[in-house]
């Protein structure tokens, strides 16, 4: 069991060096965007890009998990997976084309739909090429991940996200471009990482079949409305902000603000939570193709549990520095003359708590997904996520005219907590196995009082707060004391060795 999970561990650092990497240099562009774009603009690409992640399930509908599934059955039994690799790219080929078509002619309705207005219509044809673009890249980017191509994979992310810093840099600085250029920006480096991936090709035959594509469709589909329901929980929030009645704005945050102004100054705060973002992006890169090539082996369920409990840990943990430590390092006045993001965002930065708190939860739903897919389970998704996506729409609706910003980050974290007890009951229905429930939710407790234990007793200095995550560590090598000691153990054996 250990030498597979080193074989996990592996590719989690290979792929989570290279999302990180990717992820923290467009982390680059969020104090230029912050400082350069008023927040009117940053509040447009905010919504956008909101409404791109969502139309990006549409234009995909599943085929990156049903191609890895159909494709990893296909090397075991016959040793290749050509055909499906063609029969995937063909059909994703023609179906994004024509939805892409369909955006840029109905571009000035789409932008009204959305909450904007008709003369940012410009923005959403801008939209429909990253959104076709990111279509081709689905394919060749799942089957990267299945062979364990992970040098490549890295490479072709990390150089289009760095042609996007650069070119967003010099078109917004250098030439003024001004919102434009992010656009044009992202449209740059999705063609340099579609260049990347071009060796891929080579197995590619004019080859199509029905009954291939029927094969991944049924494993797919259901993916669809899970997939959005699942954005849907971190991303309905613009789009109910974007609504909100100007006299609420006023009321919540006084005057001079528009909905697009406080959409921008929620999305830019809310980008903070990159911190657990990228840590669950990394390990849901690893663990799909983990957990389907050890679905079999005898001692699968305790090597489940045990990845359950270790990632729940450290995302806690993080989950709690990142509450401590992020509005800091957000404040801090930089050489004396520059700001991550500048004072006018700072009201938005109470939302972080409950953005942090939020990403638990998704780690755990993320560890359950196992269950439902190596048992075939799939038409539980769709209820799954549409009970976190209702949950979070009727909270937002709810908390946002009276809580504002505020409101639509709770929302997002009881959408959570909803989709991960939904997920837990049907996962452990089809694919029982005893995790370590109690013990995490001792530990989830404990960290809800030491976030606290600042505000309440007046102790917000930086060392108190060290000293509480000190302690955090503390108890969690308590509480599971018995895994503590047989880690230290091996690790001082491998030293010893």
């Amino acid at each position: 069991m250990l030498d597979k999970l080193r074989l996990l561990a592996k590719d989690t650092v290979i792929y989570g060096t290279s999302t990180i990497l990717a992820r923290g240099l467009n982390y680059v562009l969020v104090p230029l965007y912050a400082n350069l774009l008023t927040t009117f603009e940053n509040g447009i690409q905010a919504l956008i890009y909101a409404n791109i992640a969502l139309a990006n399930v549409l234009f995909a509908y599943g085929m990156e998990t049903s191609y890895l599934k159909s494709a990893s059955e296909a090397l075991r039994q016959e040793g290749g997976s050509s055909r499906y690799f063609s029969t995937a790219f063909l059909t994703l080929l023609l179906s994004s084309t024509l939805f892409a078509a369909a955006i840029v002619l109905f571009a000035p309705w789409i932008a009204v739909a959305i909450g904007l207005g008709p003369g940012e219509s410009e923005f959403i044809r801008y939209a429909a090429v990253i959104l076709w673009l990111d279509a081709l890249l689905v394919v060749p980017f799942a089957d990267l991940r299945l062979k364990r191509h992970a040098i490549r994979f890295a490479a072709a992310r990390v150089t289009g996200v760095i042609t996007v810093v650069i070119c967003a840099w010099g078109l917004i600085v250098g030439f003024e471009t001004g919102l434009k250029g992010a656009f044009l920006a992202n449209i740059a480096g999705s063609l340099v990482s579609f260049l990347f991936v071009l060796p891929v090709f080579s197995q590619f035959r004019a080859f199509f079949s029905a009954s291939m594509l029927k094969e991944m469709l049924r494993i797919g589909l259901p993916y669809v409305p899970t997939g959005i329901a699942g954005l849907l929980i971190h991303l309905i929030d613009r789009n109910i902000l974007i609504r909100v009645p100007q006299e609420t704005l006023e009321a919540l945050y006084g005057n001079g603000y528009t909905p697009s102004d406080i959409v921008g100054i929620y999305g830019r705060v809310a980008a903070f939570g990159i911190l657990l973002q990228l840590f669950i992006q990394v390990f849901r890169f690893a663990w799909q193709p983990f957990f389907l090539q050890h679905a079999d082996d005898p001692e699968a369920k305790t090597l489940f549990r045990h990845v359950l409990s270790l990632s729940t840990l450290f995302t806690m943990l993080v989950a709690l520095c990142g509450t401590f430590f992020v509005p800091d390092i957000v404040r801090y006045h930089y050489g004396g003359s520059f700001y991550l993001l500048p004072p006018v965002y700072w009201m938005g930065l109470s939302i972080l708590p409950w953005i942090f708190c939020s990403y638990i939860f998704d780690m755990i739903s993320t560890n359950l997904t196992a269950g439902i897919l190596i048992t075939g389970s799939t038409r539980y998704l769709p209820l799954v996520t549409f009970a976190g996506a209702g949950t979070t729409t009727a909270v937002c609706l709810s908390l946002v005219p009276s809580m504002g910003m505020d409101g639509a980050a709770v929302a997002i974290l009881a959408g959570t907590v909803v989709m991960c007890g939904v997920m837990a009951f049907f996962a452990l229905k089809v694919y029982p196995n005893r995790y370590e429930w109690g013990r995490l939710l001792l530990l989830f407790l404990i960290g809800i009082c030491c976030a606290f234990v600042p505000s309440l007793t007046g102790f917000s200095g930086l060392w108190p707060r060290i000293v509480l995550v000190a302690c955090y560590m503390g108890g969690i090598v308590a509480v599971f004391r018995h895994e503590a000691g047989y880690a230290v153990r091996l690790i001082v054996r491998k030293v010893g060795g």
